[in-house]
């Protein structure tokens, strides 16, 4: 894993923890590398149900490192430290172009096989907030500041924001907060629908661990997988029809599992589920897109 970010894995769930605290957790190459291997190891590890993403210190991720001033992306990127297959040329550019870091970081969060919960234990600024985005529940310190700066920096939205924030708070907010780019409390990031709860620093990182353990020790973690992808690719879907074939599909199948048997065993013996099944080996495709069009449902009448 890269300096600049931890990863230990506690009781069913894997800490990610961004690690520059001396510099408030700017988000760096080194920063974006290692995240997506966080989230390759804890996909690849059935011991892990639940993933938490925090920050080390007092913030959360305060945005970009700032620290090569105006010539910030002109060193950006040229960069020597850019992932392998993320720079490419363009006719007429002087310089390289490179894909957005915050945006692979976030590409990799939606398609993670393990909830993803963000517990922002400080502010969060720019990619420091936009990186959460794609988690399934955000929560944050009351004394936390958050905000968009993009059009005050003469830039644009980055790490897939455009498309998720939206999603998150409905269209109006989320162009007040990217337009304004103005800097706002933890109170407005509640009211606004941003993040689920609040809660004093010191107590967030406990309270996301306390929603991991839930998830890590009552639910199915291959259902986990499957209701987390549901729940993101159906927010795209045209007719609630393609949610009703992916549903019957996937009820089919997993109501024939181990662990829909061992599941329903132990509520009618009143005791806590030992799932059998497991991610890497039990995970069934997501019908939906191409899949979805063959109507697993076999209902003809049915149309997305």
């Amino acid at each position: 894993m890269s300096d600049h970010v931890r990863y230990e894995v506690r009781d069913h769930v894997a800490v990610v923890t961004l690690d520059r605290p001396e510099a408030l957790n700017a988000f760096t190459d080194q920063m974006e590398s290692g995240l997506i291997e966080c989230l390759d190891a804890a996909d690849a590890d059935d011991g892990v149900r639940v993933v938490v993403i925090t920050g080390a210190g007092r913030a959360f991720c305060a945005g970009m490192d700032l620290t090569d001033g105006a010539d910030t992306f002109r060193a950006w990127r040229t960069s020597p430290h850019a992932p392998a297959g993320t720079r490419f040329e363009v006719p007429g550019e002087e310089l390289p172009m490179r894909r957005d870091g915050g945006g692979r970081v976030v590409l990799r969060i939606f398609t993670a096989r393990k909830p993803v919960i963000a517990a922002v234990n400080g502010h969060a600024v720019g990619v420091g907030i936009t990186m959460t985005l794609p988690c399934d529940i955000r929560i944050l310190a009351d004394d936390a500041r958050v905000g968009f700066p993009f059009t005050r920096r003469g830039l644009v939205p980055e790490s897939c924001s455009s498309w998720f924030l939206a999603r998150a708070v409905g269209p109006q907010r989320a162009l007040e907060w990217l337009l304004t780019g103005r800097v706002f409390g933890a109170a407005e990031a509640l009211a606004g629908g941003l993040v689920r709860s609040t809660h004093p620093a010191g107590e967030v990182l406990p309270v996301a661990l306390g929603l991991a353990a839930e998830i890590a020790e009552r639910a199915a973690p291959v259902s986990a997988t499957l209701t987390r992808q549901l729940v993101w690719r159906m927010l795209t879907a045209e007719h609630p029809a393609t949610a009703h074939k992916a549903e019957t599909y996937l009820l089919n199948l997993r109501g024939m599992s181990g662990d829909a048997a061992e599941g329903i065993a132990a509520f009618l013996d009143k005791r806590e589920p030992r799932f059998p099944d497991r991610v890497s080996r039990d995970l069934p495709s997501l019908p939906t897109g191409a899949d979805a069009d063959a109507d697993p449902t076999g209902d003809r009448h049915v149309r997305a």
